[in-house]
């Protein structure tokens, strides 16, 4: 048994009660204990620092947040009493001031009242930019914050920003959360802050440990405004390798893999004592080029290469039949969805296509232009045996068109970690980029394709930067109905389409497989843990 399961073990045992009555449970289960794994390793534990999943995953039961996600991925209040609208005042006439109403009597998990002193602190912390952030689309629009009391802030804007209920400290996307005042001030930056490795938050969880490559520990929090979760502990396991985790999966030493890939889903099915929950994902597998290398600058030759992807045998061959094929980013229920013609498998198109741009066949096949061979680095994240197939089968096709892949392979914490850390896709050290991204319900797509968004100001790591679409996510910032958003994002999905800084490979549906006594776990579209009070095991 790993060494951070046994004090797991040994605290549920004696926090049941001697001689009451429990339900009947696996022998393998470890009641009011969940285990849980994503097949990844992490880099930090807070998420100012990375939008790694995992990372957003852990934070969403720790961490403090003013918004968070609903049952039915909409945005509900968390920390703040209600999410600000134009119905209820939250948001001002002209569109320039949000009110954020504070729960009173909250505490960090440490015990320290929370107040707004905390969101003050941590927007200036956001704003510095000395401060290391994932991203900051958005935040270079609040101009003045007001504390008219310390159970409320007023956020002066310095044009209208309707994704602010998803951007400001809400966990429906991959942002920053709200920091403790009394820990972090006084810092010049938290970049280095020891709160980092083990953070405090306002969440169901605290951090117990982290014990690096290996496990990070959680608790119920003893401070948390709503009460105890059912749940005592929550051990996040480092496993960076998805057949570790099905075989960890098949022993029983995990409870729930989260978001499992489709590949692994018949075998998955077989597992005595686990059940399996599928449904469409706000997620979708993509191929990022880096624009700013010239070999793939020419948007002929990224059109040329979607020719060269055979699509259709990646999603049956590798993924077993599950996802939907898609040039959208945004997937078929998402409320800004539209569908876009698939551009189909068409090598003898690809080779036309770069023959007329001027990349002609070398002597070993490898196409050349200017001196230039068409062979290109593809970074991706290892341990996944289902991204190195579908690799496989690009590199197989992309070698009949003519075209070179070097492919590298990096840990994940490697892979997602900021340009500061090296991190692979943020530091640009790559011609192509394979994994996958998260959407929100909102609907803003300017953190992955604002010419404002190339890292480290947020995900765009194509450094995709197109008049027409810049246009169009200027206009939806400032545009409070949904209904008339919906034409803007349109245009940037047509054009990002059109563009090619990014072949969508896939909408992956999202897949949980869990220990059959786990009860009342319901994740949603956009996230899994958000309402973690009833889920207990």
């Amino acid at each position: 048994m790993n060494r951070f399961v046994a004090p797991a073990l040994a605290f549920a045992l004696a926090l049941a009660a001697p001689g009451s009555a429990q339900p009947a449970r696996h022998a393998f289960t470890v009641p009011h204990v969940l285990r849980f794994a994503t097949g990844e390793d992490i880099s930090t534990l807070n998420p100012h620092f990375t939008n790694q999943l995992s990372v957003t995953y852990l934070s969403v039961l720790t961490m403090a947040w003013l918004i968070k996600a609903g049952p039915h991925n909409e945005p509900v209040p968390e920390l703040a009493t209600v999410v600000p609208t134009r119905a209820n005042g939250g948001i001002s006439p002209d569109g320039r001031t949000i009110t954020y109403h504070l729960r009173r009597g909250v505490t960090w998990s440490d015990g320290v009242p929370f107040d707004a002193d905390d969101v003050v602190f941590s927007i200036k912390t956001v704003q510095n930019p000395a401060t290391n952030e994932a991203g900051r689309d958005g935040w270079d629009l609040i101009d003045r914050v007001d504390e008219p009391d310390k159970s409320t802030v007023a956020l002066h804007l310095k044009r209208p920003y309707a994704s602010s209920v998803y951007t400001f400290f809400s966990s429906l996307g991959a942002n920053p959360c709200v920091l403790p005042k009394h820990l972090l001030a006084g810092l010049s930056t938290i970049n280095d802050a020891p709160y980092n490795a083990l953070p405090v938050g306002i969440g169901p969880f605290r951090y117990v440990a982290w014990h690096r490559g290996d496990a990070v520990e959680l608790e119920a929090n003893p401070f948390y405004f709503r009460g105890l979760p059912k749940l005592q502990r929550i051990i996040f396991k480092i496993v960076p390798d998805s057949n570790s985790v099905l075989t960890q999966l098949q022993s029983h030493e995990l409870d729930l893999w989260m978001r499992i890939p489709a590949s692994y889903y018949d075998r998955v099915k077989t597992v005595a004592g686990v059940d399996e929950q599928r449904q469409p994902a706000f997620v979708y597998d993509h191929l990022d080029f880096n624009l700013s290398h010239p070999v793939v600058a020419d948007p002929v030759v990224r059109r040329a290469l979607r020719y060269a992807i055979d699509r259709e045998s990646i999603r049956l061959k590798v993924r077993h039949g599950l996802g939907i094929l898609s040039e959208n980013v945004f997937p078929p229920n998402h409320p800004d969805y539209h569908p876009i013609p698939l551009v189909p498998f068409d090598l003898a198109r690809a080779r036309t296509m770069l023959d007329e741009a001027g990349w002609t066949p070398g002597p070993d096949g490898v196409r050349v232009k200017n001196g230039v061979r068409l062979e290109l680095v593809l970074a991706l994240a290892s341990g996944s045996p289902e991204g190195d197939a579908i690799v496989e089968l690009i590199r197989q096709t992309w070698a009949q068109a003519g075209v070179a892949l070097d492919v590298r392979r990096y840990p994940a914490n490697l892979f997602f970690a900021l340009a500061t850390d090296h991190g692979i896709i943020n530091s640009g050290l790559f011609d192509v980029a394979q994994y996958g991204s998260f959407l929100d319900s909102g609907g803003d797509l300017s953190n992955f394709f604002s010419c404002a968004s190339s890292p480290p100001a947020g995900e765009n790591v194509s450094h995709f930067c197109d008049p027409a679409a810049e246009r169009a996510l200027t206009a939806f910032k400032v545009e409070y109905d949904p209904a008339k958003q919906k034409p803007y994002d349109y245009t940037v999905t047509d054009r990002v389409a059109e563009q090619v800084p990014q072949i969508v490979l896939g909408i992956r549906d999202s897949i949980f497989a869990h220990n059959g006594d786990l009860k009342n776990f319901q994740p949603t579209a956009v996230g899994a843990f958000d309402d973690m009070m009833e889920v207990d095991i």
